[in-house]
C-alpha cells in the first residue's frame, strides 16, 4: 500500500522556514518498509485509458470540469468520462448513501475534512506508487494521509491570509504589514479609526467553521486539538487558551463585530467600513468585482502574523478512487492526468484554483500576480485539520464553544474544556 512520511505540526512549519518560492523538498515516500495497510497497491495497468470512467466534482469545479478533461479524451481516444456536478451542501449526505448502497463513482473530488471518514469506512483507494507525491505542499499532502498511508492525492488548494485596504492603511500611515500578533490588533485598531472605519477586523463570531478561522491561531502560538498519533483530543493546553484569549480580545475590545451581516463582506471592505478580514483566494475576484476598475491597487494582501510562526489554515479539495470501481485502471489514469503539473496550471487559468502540486506554481500564470504570491508563501507553513474520522462532529462542537467565548465572554479554559469533553463520546476513530 502506497506509504510517505506524515508530516507533523512541527514539522510542516520547519519546511515552511526554509523553503523559498521554488520546488520544496522532501516529504517523499520511504522505498522501505510499508505502513498502514495489509499489501501494497495494485500497480496501474499499462497503455491507454479506455471504457467509462465516472466522477462526481462540487461546485464551480463540477461545472467546468468537461473543459478540463477534454484534454484527457483526447490522449485516451476509447475513454468516455462521466462528469457529475453537485452541489456542496448536499455532496457529503450523497457520498455517504452511496458508499453505503455501493454505488460511489470512479473518482471523485473528496473534501480535504472527509478524507479520513471515507477511509474508516474503507471507501478509498490507496495510491498506487506510480503516482509521485513528494511536490506536493506538505499541508496538503497531510490531508491525503491518514494512518501513515496515502488515498488518492491533492488536487487544489487554498489557504487564508489577511485582506486589508492598503490605500486606508497608507493613509492612517501604516506602509507595512504586522508580522506578530500585537501589531496585527493594533493595525486593526488603528484601521478602525479610519474615515469611515465602523469595525477594524472581520472575525467570525463563532458559527459554522469558524474553528477554521480560530484553529490556526492555536497552531500559530504551538498548539493542537489532536495529539500527533490521533488517539486523543488536545483541546486543553496553555497555548490554545492564550490564542483563543487572543481571538476573544478583538470582540472584547470592541474592534470586531460579534455580530456581524451575512454576506457583506465586500461591501463593507470596499467602502472601508471593514477595512480587514481574513480569506482565501476567491475573494480577490470578489471584492474587484464590487470594487470596480482599479479597486485591486486599493487593497493589499499579508500572510498570518506569527507568535510562535505564521499558520494559517490549509483547505481545498483532494481526488480519489474508490473502492469496488468498475473502471480502476481508467480512474487511476484520470487522477495521474489531473497531477500533471501543466494540467493543474490549466485548471487554474479555467477556476483560479491553485496548484497543490509545487512545480505548477513555477509557472508564469500562476505566480505573475503579486497576491498569488502571498498566498504562495503562507502555504508553506498552511496546516491542513485533523485527519481522524470524526473531525466533522468535533468541529461543530468548537463552533459552538467558539461562539459562546464571542458573543458571551465565556472564559477561553472553559471553553477549551468543554469542547475536549463533549466529544469524548465520539472519539477520533483511531
Amino acid at each position: 500500500m502506497n506509504t510517505t512520511f506524515r508530516p507533523t505540526r512541527r514539522t510542516v512549519v520547519g519546511l515552511g522556514a526554509a523553503a523559498a518560492l521554488g520546488v520544496l523538498a522532501g516529504c517523499g515516500r520511504p522505498e522501505e518498509e510499508q505502513a498502514g495497510g495489509d499489501a501494497p497497491a495494485e500497480p496501474i495497468a499499462e497503455g491507454p485509458a479506455t471504457g467509462s470512467v465516472t466522477v462526481w466534482a462540487m461546485g464551480a469545479e463540477g461545472e467546468a470540469l468537461p473543459e478540463l478533461l477534454a484534454g484527457f479524451e483526447e490522449e485516451n481516444p476509447d475513454v468516455t468520462v462521466e462528469v457529475t456536478p453537485l452541489p456542496w451542501d448536499s455532496a457529503h449526505d450523497k457520498f455517504t448513501s452511496s458508499i453505503a448502497a455501493g454505488t460511489a463513482p470512479d473518482v471523485a473530488q473528496i473534501g480535504s475534512t472527509w478524507m479520513a471518514e471515507f477511509v474508516s469506512l474503507g471507501a478509498l483507494e490507496a495510491t498506487p506508487d506510480s503516482i509521485p507525491t513528494d511536490d506536493y505542499f506538505p499541508g496538503a499532502l497531510e490531508s491525503v494521509t491518514v494512518d501513515e498511508t496515502v488515498y488518492g492525492v491533492p488536487w487544489y488548494v487554498e489557504t487564508r491570509l489577511v485582506y486589508y485596504r492598503k490605500d486606508i492603511a497608507e493613509s492612517l500611515g501604516i506602509t507595512e504589514p504586522p508580522t506578530d500578533w500585537e501589531g496585527l490588533i493594533e493595525m486593526a485598531r488603528t484601521m478602525q479609526g479610519g474615515p469611515d472605519g465602523k469595525w477594524g477586523l472581520a472575525l467570525q463570531p463563532g458559527g459554522t467553521g469558524s474553528w477554521q478561522t480560530a484553529l490556526p491561531f492555536c497552531w500559530s502560538n504551538g498548539g493542537d486539538v489532536v495529539s500527533e498519533d490521533g488517539s486523543e483530543f488536545t483541546f486543553v493546553s496553555p497555548q490554545n487558551e492564550e490564542a483563543l484569549a487572543y481571538y476573544q480580545s478583538f470582540f472584547t475590545e470592541g474592534v470586531s463585530d460579534p455580530a456581524p451581516a451575512e454576506g457583506t463582506t465586500e461591501q463593507d471592505f470596499v467602502s472601508g467600513a471593514v477595512p480587514m478580514f481574513i480569506s482565501g483566494p476567491w475573494m480577490m475576484a470578489a471584492v474587484e468585482g464590487v470594487g470596480g476598475e482599479g479597486f485591486a491597487e486599493k487593497y493589499g494582501v499579508f500572510v498570518m502574523p506569527e507568535k510562535e510562526t505564521s499558520a494559517s489554515f490549509l483547505g481545498g479539495a483532494n481526488i480519489g478512487v474508490f473502492t469496488g470501481s468498475e473502471n480502476r485502471d481508467g480512474a487511476w489514469k484520470l487522477v495521474e492526468y489531473l497531477s500533471r503539473p501543466e494540467v493543474q496550471v490549466q485548471w487554474f487559468s479555467l477556476v483560479s484554483a491553485m496548484p497543490g502540486l509545487q512545480a505548477a506554481w513555477e509557472d508564469e500564470t500562476v505566480v505573475s500576480n503579486e497576491k498569488f504570491a502571498a498566498f504562495h508563501t503562507q502555504l508553506q507553513t498552511a496546516f491542513a485539520p485533523p485527519t481522524i474520522a470524526t473531525w466533522e462532529q468535533v468541529a461543530s462542537k468548537f463552533d459552538a464553544q467558539i461562539e459562546q467565548v464571542c458573543k458571551q465572554d465565556l472564559d477561553p479554559a472553559t471553553a477549551l474544556e468543554t469542547t475536549q469533553s463533549e466529544p469524548q463520546g465520539i472519539g477520533t476513530g483511531a
